[in-house]
């Protein structure tokens, strides 16, 4: 009998012309839901449709995942942008992944900002509320994947779109609920008992110890596991396993 359930997803699809992050195929089979680089941070159209094709194959549910134009910086350098802009780009990104799941014969399942953007839109209402609103006039069935407890995610739920409270297996936390920046010391967990510990406590005891060690209370919808990380598909096996093993039920987040 399972007493908790979450969902597991992977940012996926990074790859980009010659070159190549991850090991997408391997990863599909460890993972729920796959959020597929759009093209601004990261991937291409080539890649996009070998990763909707790989995802539908292990029916894995497919995500968008718009991020800033920054290629160079991966999209994980804030930009000021405007809540016209956010909604903009977030319009573009959602309907071309879209129409390759499409194309393919499958639905889109769920959006998730990345990187900056994604950082940006959990504390700044505007560019939530934007990110929220392309959503919702784009595919309004799609679940909206964001920072637990976000602004982010009370955009999505003011809307009435589907939501999914995410955390993350190995990124350190602030008091206030947010990441703690990738600029500053000790914001990867690189340790994995460390970050599997992380993760359980999150889904059954609803809490995560900050970086200056406090808890803090955090709703886990849907854990994150980095595709682009140097271990990524044997941590992907290791929280499958942990998690199966304490009874917690795997399944792609639903409305």
């Amino acid at each position: 009998m399972y007493t908790f359930k979450v969902d597991l997803n992977c940012d996926l699809g990074e790859s980009f012309g010659a070159y190549t992050l991850s090991n997408d195929e391997a990863i599909l089979d460890f993972v729920n839901s796959a959020n597929i680089a759009c093209g601004f941070h990261a991937g291409d159209p080539a890649v996009m449709r070998k990763t909707v094709k790989l995802a539908l194959e292990k029916n894995v549910a497919i995500g968008a995942h718009p991020g800033l134009p920054d290629l160079v910086g991966f999209g994980r350098r804030e930009i000021a942008i405007t809540p016209s802009e956010a909604f903009d780009i977030t319009v573009y990104q959602v309907g071309a992944l879209s129409a390759f799941v499409k194309a393919a014969g499958g639905t889109l399942h769920h959006v998730k900002p990345h990187g900056a953007l994604y950082n940006m839109a959990a504390v700044n209402e505007k560019l939530a509320e934007a990110i929220a609103e392309a959503v919702y006039k784009v595919i309004p069935e799609a679940i909206l994947y964001g920072l637990a407890g976000s602004a982010l995610i009370k955009a999505g739920e003011k809307l009435g779109i589907g939501t999914a409270n995410e955390v993350f297996a190995d990124r350190t936390y602030q008091p206030n609920g947010t990441l703690t920046p990738r600029s500053q010391p000790n914001a990867l967990i690189a340790d994995h008992t460390q970050a599997l510990n992380q993760v359980l406590r999150m889904v059954k005891e609803g809490k995560v110890k900050t970086q200056q060690g406090q808890d803090i209370s955090i709703k886990a919808d849907t854990v994150c596991i980095h595709g682009d990380g140097p271990h990524a598909l044997s941590f992907a096996q290791q929280i499958q396993e942990v998690l199966q093993k304490e009874s917690i039920m795997i399944q792609a987040a639903a409305r």
